[in-house]
């Protein structure tokens, strides 16, 4: 749910907008946009790393909504500014329109489209957030660039929407940047990215990153086709720039768990792309000190949710994962769907909330076992693991109102019971 200002508060930031058009107008900066339903945060992060380390660079801040953001960064920027990262999120019809009257980039990425915020409270179909994400497409003029994720029909099919030049980014062969021979481990992700250059030679090269994740492959071919597309040429600058990213928290990001485990922490979003990404990454993770255990909250803000959350169960049966731990009522149509296909009954669970599938958890994690945590900010599972730790935990709320995290949240022992 967006936040609404009280009137006060509304004129600040109207006042901070008009401040922010006028500024970023007169600002001569290299203006690059992105957006999609998943990657957005991880994919600015990515390109700012590697373009702050070339000339100075802003980008929106990660925990921002997006409405209030952006203005925020506009205001940031400054003459000796080269590169201005705007992410742009939209969840309300005609929003990225308020993002057009102040931001007018040269370059955009589109990650990729799931039917997240398609629900009728926020965008109301997948169609319309398909609609009004094509907006920031639309708005290049011949001498822009639009990098789509080509291996998303819906981001592909934006190509003609466009005046730009598109650059088609992925895995699949008929991409212009294409990542081949992936390779995941617990402590990082390797592949291989090959291009054509402009005079139409083919040429590839490894890449080398201390981040887990399939999703990072697009990440970084997006950030690539954004450096090559700015005129930089030298491969090996931008292969040791990669070479020491750090994970975003709670965006795949390693660290020790409870009970002597490891535990990889995905737990501030999930949508259906996402979702399937992480627990793709979880099966291919070269692991083998112990079990690959996959705790799932619930997605929201779908347009088809028991739909989504189907598809969910009917992948697990495909890939290598030991246990399953899902939390929520949805979740009772990925159950299904996983026993119906051939899940072990006896190896995936469903429970009411973070204290149910931490006791299931509890009962069955062993030393070395790699967890999987799968969540969006709002559901918190984060929780679960407190609750191994030994914190006292006594809010059972599926989908929690606050945006805070739960350490110091005054709810955290008594329990949030909505009025």
């Amino acid at each position: 749910m967006s936040y609404k200002p009280n009137p006060i508060k509304q004129l600040f930031h109207n006042t901070r907008r008009f401040l922010a058009m006028s500024w970023l107008a007169y600002m001569p900066v290299f203006q690059i946009a992105i957006t999609g339903s998943q990657g957005k945060t991880n994919t600015t992060s990515t390109l700012f790393y590697i373009l702050s380390a070339l000339a100075p660079t802003v980008r929106t801040d990660i925990d921002l909504d997006t409405i209030y953001n952006v203005p925020i960064t506009a205001l940031k920027i400054n003459p000796q500014t080269k590169y201005a990262i705007f992410e742009l999120g939209v969840d309300h019809v005609n929003e990225m329109n308020k993002h057009l009257e102040i931001v007018t980039p040269k370059m955009v990425i589109v990650t990729g489209v799931s039917p997240v915020h398609a629900d009728a409270e926020h965008l109301g179909s997948f169609q319309n957030v398909i609609h009004e994400k094509q907006k920031l497409v639309e708005s290049l003029d011949s001498t822009g660039v639009a990098i789509l994720n080509g291996d998303d029909e819906n981001a592909r099919g934006m190509a003609s929407h466009t005046k730009a030049k598109v650059i088609y980014f992925g895995k699949n062969e008929n991409n212009d940047i294409r990542a081949t021979e992936i390779y995941l481990s617990t402590s990082g992700t390797q592949f291989f990215i090959s291009y054509k250059k402009a005079e139409g030679e083919s040429l590839s090269f490894m890449v080398e990153l201390p981040l887990i994740g399939l999703h990072h492959v697009y990440n970084v071919t997006a950030s690539f086709a954004i450096y090559l597309s700015l005129g930089f040429t030298d491969i090996n600058r931008f292969k040791s720039i990669l070479k020491n990213m750090m994970p975003l928290t709670g965006r795949m990001s390693m660290e020790k768990g409870p009970l002597d485990t490891l535990l990889l922490d995905d737990s501030l979003r999930a949508n259906p792309a996402s979702t399937v990404s992480g627990l793709q990454t979880l099966s291919e993770i070269d692991y083998k000190e112990g079990r690959k255990i996959a705790i799932l909250a619930e997605m929201g803000e779908l347009e088809h949710p028991e739909e989504e959350h189907k598809k969910i169960g009917e992948l697990l049966n495909k890939l290598k994962v030991d246990f399953v731990i899902l939390i929520g009522p949805l979740h009772k149509n990925t159950f299904q769907a996983a026993i119906s296909g051939g899940f072990s009954q006896g190896n995936i669970f469903l429970s009411k909330n973070v204290i149910d599938a931490a006791e299931i958890l509890k009962t069955y994690v062993k030393k070395n076992d790699l967890i999987y945590l799968k969540g969006s900010l709002l559901r918190k599972i984060r929780r679960i693991i407190m609750i191994l730790e030994g914190v006292k935990v006594g809010c059972d709320i599926v989908v929690c109102p606050f945006y805070h995290l739960c350490p110091g949240c005054k709810f955290l022992e008594t329990g949030y019971k909505p009025a």
